[in-house]
């Protein structure tokens, strides 16, 4: 049998996977397609040994909304159906943007001091030019490092 599901809460790729994996590992299936554009996945599984509602717990217990979709694309109503609320999901992302913003603008004004000062005439203190650039000071690295990987880590 084939079925389609929808699925909420999948922001990317690894999303897709861990949704794939929790799938996979049920006893019955035979084929899985997770599409994050459409937030849908295509299951095609052996009907006499799984049934549509254990494929929408195994995605709920990897953390994810799962509900089965009719031909027509109207969602079926069960109770086992969870839904993540999406106003949860933007505010996630506004916050990660936000702190990706806090950590992007020191290192954009360490990494491209002498663009600020040639464009836009914003002075430039001398300790960043003698501390984090030239031949012999290779500190820089770690404060790049440091930014860079906050930001990742953060959100």
């Amino acid at each position: 049998m084939r079925e389609k599901f929808n699925i909420q809460g999948m922001t990317c790729s690894s999303c897709v996977s861990h949704v794939e994996k929790a799938v996979k590992k049920l006893n019955g299936i035979k084929s899985i397609n997770v599409n994050l554009l459409q937030n849908m996945m295509i299951v095609e599984y052996n009907e006499s040994v799984i049934d549509s509602n254990i494929i929408i717990e195994a995605v709920q217990d990897a953390g994810y909304g799962a509900s089965k979709i009719l031909e027509n694309n109207k969602k079926v109503d069960t109770k086992k159906e969870k839904f993540i609320d999406n106003s949860e999901i933007i505010n996630s992302m506004k916050k990660r943007l936000i702190i990706s913003i806090i950590f992007w603008v020191p290192l954009m004004y360490v990494a491209m001091y002498h663009m600020f000062n040639e464009w836009f005439g914003i002075p430039i203190p001398n300790f960043i030019k003698e501390y984090f650039h030239g031949n012999e000071n290779r500190n820089y690295f770690w404060i790049y490092s440091i930014l860079i990987v906050n930001t990742n880590c953060l959100c």
